[in-house]
């Protein structure tokens, strides 16, 4: 009777262990640090931001009464005017917004304000009454609307973001009236000024 021939079986190589799958749980527990942090990061910017502009409204606040006093165009001295009242306001929509952060109003220098304002003194002391002023004066006006636009713009993305519901209403406020400045300076220029300027 035949005999079958029994083969060696080769030993298993044993398997490397698989790592242990990290669950839902644990990966949105890794993420949350970075996900505060990076919120703790855009809050310190936007109250930084915040004093900023604070401090330039309120240097503003200075400056407009003597750029009104230089100017000699009708429309030009009434806007300027206008504007320093609605300045004063977003100064105190400032204020309220420290007030829902539970802070105290602070202004920290604004550098690219004071480099605006300087320009518009400038242009003051270098140019004779009259039409040539009243344009340097609407140049320089719409430059610094043109950074107060800017600037409100991004406080409100921050402060939508940030959830900061009472600071976003009174920033899109803010925006609104500059915007509302800037053009008027833009139609006054070009319907009274500019033809007289050449």
């Amino acid at each position: 009777m035949a005999t079958k021939t029994s083969t060696a079986k080769k030993p298993a190589v044993p398997k490397k262990a698989a790592a242990p799958k990290k669950s839902a749980a644990s990966k949105s527990s890794a993420k949350a640090p970075a996900k505060s942090d990076a919120a703790t990061d855009l809050k310190d910017f936007f109250e930084d931001a915040l004093k900023d502009i604070y401090w330039a409204e309120k240097a503003l606040t200075k400056a407009l009464p003597k750029m009104e006093k230089n100017a000699t165009h009708p429309q030009l001295k009434e806007a300027i005017a206008t504007h320093l009242k609605e300045t004063e306001v977003h100064v105190m929509r400032l204020e309220e917004c420290f007030k829902s952060l539970g802070l105290k109003p602070e202004a920290k220098k604004c550098d690219a304000m004071q480099g605006l304002l300087d320009e518009g003194k400038s242009i003051m002391e270098e140019t004779k009454p009259g039409a040539i002023r009243d344009v340097g004066i609407i140049a320089a006006s719409q430059k610094v609307e043109h950074y107060e636009i800017a600037t409100y713009g991004s406080l409100a993305a921050y402060a939508k973001v940030l959830g900061e519901k009472k600071c976003l209403s009174n920033f899109l406020a803010t925006l609104k009236e500059e915007k509302n400045c800037d053009k008027l300076l833009t139609s006054i220029a070009d319907t009274a000024l500019n033809a007289k300027a050449k």
